[in-house]
């Protein structure tokens, strides 16, 4: 079976979460604002866990929004489970924060947060100032999958072909199945062992991947017969609008894998895809394929990611979320060009 890599204080970390739990008689898990596959996978697999390791306790899944989970993922096996946050009334002994270490990214779930007891958190995104009592917060894991699972293999010793399933399809999507700068050796280390406990990659690629509706699809034209390029093709630029999603039926939630559409532009480095989300703002997605740090201009926006995916939400609409995001881009490229 599978060990972790002996990062530096994770055992410790783990044991400190472990403590929190077993003193918890009610757990909230949440994840951030508009789940992708890591963060809906990750937690539907700490609440098995929990729920194994201490059937007694009384454990809810939350969802940040005020909405569904994403069509491609309600095949994840305990996805039926979430309910809204504003929905729950209760104030648990313990709210645990799955792929997100930012209060301002629990949207509905911020409310729970600060009514809870103690706070946990798993995360691999960069933190900003520590609200939680215990937690790992490893920027350098590829998902937060990876920390749930070598959680897992350091509380139980196992882990079941569910948690295996969920925590598979949070590896396979952040890592844009294995594509991505960010897919390294630990990564694939651990998706090797989640094969082995059952996990199936081609069901979860059946469903994330190749399942898309003809009105996906038909936006995904649409938006590839946009694109623009910037700085000598090295930006790659796209983007829906509020009428899009009306015409082919197509919710926000499921559109994320849009980025990548813009991203395959062939020479270029950084692809941006801007949405109109409801309550009139837009959805920035950021994608670099250089070693450029895009997750700082995402931070000047108001959002925050990692170096090579990142994102924000502003108020506006699209040609006002460009002409804000689009000179901070550009600037990537003119300091190169000042400091030659």
């Amino acid at each position: 079976m599978f060990c972790g890599l002996d990062h530096a204080g994770q055992d410790a970390s783990f044991d400190e979460i472990t403590a929190l739990l077993e003193r918890a008689g009610s757990v909230a898990v949440c994840a951030h604002t508009s789940p992708d596959g890591d963060a809906l996978g990750s937690e539907l697999a700490l609440i098995e866990l929990i729920e194994s390791r201490w059937p007694e306790k009384d454990v809810v899944g939350l969802l940040a929004d005020d909405d569904i989970v994403p069509r491609i993922y309600q095949f994840l096996p305990g996805a039926e489970r979430l309910v809204r946050a504003r929905d729950y009334e209760g104030s648990p002994d313990l709210f645990f924060c799955v792929d997100l270490s930012q209060p301002s990214r629990l949207a509905d779930a911020q409310a729970v947060l600060e009514r809870s007891a103690s706070a946990a958190v798993i995360d691999h995104h960069p933190s900003g100032e520590r609200f939680w009592d215990a937690g790992v917060v490893r920027p350098d894991a590829a998902a937060a999958g990876v920390i749930v699972a070598e959680y897992a293999l350091h509380l139980a010793g196992e882990l079941s072909r569910d948690m295996a399933q969920n925590l598979l399809c949070a590896l396979m999507t952040d890592t844009g199945r294995f594509q991505y700068q960010n897919a390294n050796g630990e990564a694939f280390r651990v998706a090797s062992a989640l094969v082995d406990a059952g996990a199936s990659p081609s069901e979860i690629a059946l469903n994330v991947y190749q399942s898309d509706r003809l009105g996906f699809l038909h936006l995904c034209a649409t938006v590839m017969g946009r694109i623009a390029t910037f700085e000598h093709g090295k930006i790659a630029y796209s983007y829906a609008t509020s009428a899009d999603f009306a015409a082919t039926g197509v919710p926000v939630a499921e559109c994320d894998g849009l980025v990548d559409v813009v991203r395959r532009v062939d020479g270029s480095e950084i692809a941006l895809f801007l949405k109109e989300v409801p309550g009139g703002k837009v959805r920035g997605n950021l994608r670099a394929k250089s070693d450029r740090d895009i997750s700082t201009i995402a931070r000047e926006m108001g959002g925050g990611g990692h170096p090579a995916a990142a994102g924000f939400t502003v108020e506006g609409d699209i040609d006002q979320a460009l002409s804000v995001v689009l000179p901070k881009l550009r600037a990537l490229y003119a300091q190169e060009e000042g400091a030659r």
